[in-house]
């Protein structure tokens, strides 16, 4: 073997794998079935939210998060080696609390990283978005309990709050601490320290921001239709819809969970 590729294989390096073009153009796809609904052409959103569910792009998620067996290429990506001094796996009972950053603390993230993986750089996109469309658009946009019932885009671009330190080796929940990540980024470093994957430390490189908003104009759109329906309604039916209060939420899709997997 090449010895310059043995050195350079454990270099530093800013990702775990680099992201396929097709995850650009799924992003893209995307906006535009985001501007084709908020005009009102469902049919076009439809057609555009398939076109986004591309096999290309799962195939890259699932090289970093699904099984070794199913992805005999994967340690090319994850490249895990031991590091000196490498924090131990804690107890439970020994681990910082709470496991998950408050709303406001993920606010404060978002305002720090914007919606960009600090890893890979691609493109993010919250889950209450996906959500929002999955309910909307429930063939075009799937979202099953498994891998691979789910939308390729929204899964490749899920954003994720990820410690730097994992909870699990005793990192906490302060903004220092954590960083916004996609899904594939997440879940392949696992509770992994950087040391011990070779990458170099995200809060150290330049923060791209580039005016993705992550789909976010859809819930702005919502919110004010809500607002405006409720502004429409006489005073009493308007009392009435705000004393019962939000609808009750819909099943968990772990919308803003810092996820290690393993490791809770």
């Amino acid at each position: 073997m090449d010895t310059s590729i043995d050195a350079s294989f454990l270099a530093p390096r800013r990702c775990l794998r680099e992201p396929v073009t097709e995850l650009w153009d799924a992003a893209a796809v995307l906006d535009r079935a985001t501007n084709a609904h908020l005009s009102g052409n469902r049919e076009q959103a439809e057609v555009l939210l398939r076109e986004a569910n591309q096999p290309v792009v799962r195939s890259w998620t699932e090289s970093l998060w699904g099984s070794a067996r199913a992805n005999p290429d994967q340690w090319r990506y994850l490249r895990r080696r031991p590091a000196a001094d490498a924090p131990p796996y804690l107890p439970k009972p020994d681990r910082v609390p709470v496991r998950m950053p408050s709303a406001a603390e993920r606010t404060k993230v978002l305002a720090r990283y914007g919606r960009h993986c600090v890893f890979c750089g691609i493109p993010l996109i919250r889950a209450e978005v996906r959500s929002m469309f999955h309910r909307l658009y429930p063939e075009a946009a799937p979202w099953g309990t498994t891998n691979p019932s789910q939308h390729a885009g929204f899964q490749a671009l899920w954003l994720q709050f990820d410690h730097v330190l994992p909870h699990c080796r005793g990192g906490d929940n302060s903004i220092s601490n954590i960083v916004v990540t996609c899904a594939g980024c997440n879940f392949g470093r696992m509770s992994s320290t950087l040391e011990e994957l070779g990458l170099i430390d995200p809060r150290t490189m330049p923060v791209s921001n580039n005016g993705w908003d992550g789909l976010e104009r859809v819930l702005a759109v919502r919110t004010a239709n809500a607002a405006t329906t409720l502004n429409s309604l006489p005073p009493t039916a308007a009392c009435a819809v705000m004393a019962s209060g939000p609808a009750a939420p819909g099943p968990s899709t772990l919308d803003g969970a810092v996820h290690e997997p393993g490791a809770a």
